[in-house]
């Protein structure tokens, strides 16, 4: 009999549990460590954040579906790893510290074969000064309950502008090196269309502001991609977009300080500047959770497992940008020192930036982290899945399945604006996500046929039918297996 742990209920860690559970014989034991009691679709927080979706129509209570499929369930948090066990226990384990009901406060040592590390990233907030969500006037739509909290205070702006009041609306990053202008990006779209819908538009000024050197950079490098029978680059489609909806930018900004309605950034050039803003949803750093990790010994072994994130199959040998490679982005997400412990999603340590690695003249880096969110961090948490049933039920290693994020593709479709006549969205898809200079060295390191940008009200009708699938797909419904990750 093999037990499985996994670390976190999000996207890579419900996927994972659910791809196991199925495929495992009730001799094999699935647990779930998590300190959340509730799995949420974070893509539509979006519209939780502008009112148009109740948070209770995005989540689910993870211990009645867990119970009911077999999947073992400890709502409690990872604190440190054990990968070898200790003095008096001969087996791995992670301790864990439960965070409510009798057992609050106390520590369980949850004993592994296979450790899935699916913790995803921490919101490090305090890495802006006064970055708090709800202070400032800064809100967040990172979970349901900031998007909630964002939409309150969202609507008392726009309550205010009725009254005669015009209003800076500021969106972007809120770090030198924040992640997920994705979903800042969105975020902005649907403000800027529920503004309309409430007739104030003309009382806001609408601005993003993003580490990115170039509007589209999404973390990615940017694309070039198919339009309408065109080849554009992201960031022309994207300026099409803003300037289409009036929506002012300031690029190459790291945010490092938010006070009484202003954020101060500092530009590529050194320079230091304070936007002023009455409503703003800046996205967070993200960053490892500081797991530790100990030897049998009960020696520092941190470095083993951990660079921030987790240590997979990737190449981390320092190198400058310019020779970084896509062979260097790892393929079965398994750590090389513990070949039991596995991290997909965003729980891995990404071997290298994807944008251009930036400075401002006062050495600040200002550049974006790589994104792992969404669709890789689904396909990855099923591929480690199926290695380890594999595995299992070879008697032996298999790590057939692989997928690297410099072969995988991925789909991002933005709404912009909720209603099945009014809505719209914004759809990009890229192949592959990490771009292939030397396969594709003509069209910037990216399949054209499979990298393209669409907008219209069919991008939101696609949107809002892949909020349900995933839903029925995450309370794993009759034959939910067959709606791809």
């Amino acid at each position: 009999m093999s037990k499985i742990v996994i670390l976190g209920a999000g996207i890579s860690g419900h996927v994972a549990a659910s791809h196991l559970r199925r495929k495992l014989s009730k001799q094999h034991e699935v647990i779930v460590v998590s300190p959340n009691s509730n799995y949420q679709w974070i893509p539509s927080n979006i519209w939780v954040g502008i009112g148009r979706m109740k948070s209770e129509k995005i989540l689910f209570p993870l211990a009645p579906l867990y119970k009911r499929k077999g999947i073992g369930y400890k709502q409690a948090k990872a604190i440190s790893f054990f990968p070898e066990g200790d003095k008096n226990e001969e087996k791995p384990y992670v301790l864990a510290e439960y965070i409510i009901g009798d057992k609050k406060g106390q520590h369980e040592k949850v004993t592994y074969d296979y450790l899935i590390n699916a913790t995803g990233p921490k919101l490090n907030f305090e890495a802006t000064e006064g970055l708090i969500p709800g202070q400032n006037k800064t809100y967040s739509v990172c979970t349901y309950t900031h998007a909630d909290h964002a939409w309150e205070g969202l609507s008392e702006v726009i309550q205010q502008m009725k009254q005669g009041k015009k209003a800076k609306i500021l969106i972007g990053t809120g770090h030198a090196k924040a992640t997920c202008q994705g979903a800042a990006f969105e975020y902005i779209l649907n403000v800027e269309q529920e503004l309309r819908k409430h007739k104030v538009r003309d009382m806001a000024e609408v601005t993003w502001i993003s580490n990115e050197y170039q509007l589209g950079d999404f973390g990615m490098d940017g694309m070039l991609l198919s339009y309408k029978g065109m080849t554009l680059k992201s960031h022309e489609m994207v300026e099409m977009i803003f300037e289409d909806r009036d929506i002012k930018w300031i690029l190459g900004a790291g945010v490092n300080k938010v006070k009484d309605g202003i954020a101060y950034y500092e530009n590529l050039d050194g320079e230091i500047k304070g936007e002023v803003y009455d409503f703003a949803m800046l996205i967070p750093a993200f960053s490892g959770h500081g797991f530790k990790a100990y030897d049998k010994n009960e020696n520092d072994i941190t470095e083993k497992l951990f660079k921030g994130f987790m240590i997979v199959d990737a190449d981390y040998t320092p190198k400058p940008y310019e020779e970084w490679s896509v062979r260097d982005w790892p393929e079965t997400y398994q750590n090389p020192s513990y070949r039991n412990i596995f991290a997909p999603g965003i729980a891995f340590a990404p071997p290298h930036a994807i944008s251009k690695p930036r400075k401002s003249k006062n050495e600040t880096p200002i550049f974006p982290s790589p994104p792992r969110t969404g669709m890789p961090s689904g396909i990855t948490a099923k591929l480690v899945a199926d290695n380890i049933i594999d595995s299992i039920k070879n008697g032996k290693e298999s790590l057939h399945h692989k997928g690297s994020l410099g072969n995988m593709g991925a789909a991002c479709i933005a709404s912009a604006g909720f209603g099945m006549t009014k809505g719209s969205g914004v759809s990009i898809t890229t192949y592959p996500i990490v771009p292939d200079y030397e396969k594709y060295p003509k069209t910037q390191g990216r399949k054209l046929s499979k990298t393209f940008g669409e907008i219209g009200l069919a991008g939101h009708w696609l949107k809002l039918a892949l909020h349900h699938a995933f839903i029925y797909k995450a309370k794993m419904k009759p034959l939910w297996w067959l709606i791809p990750e």
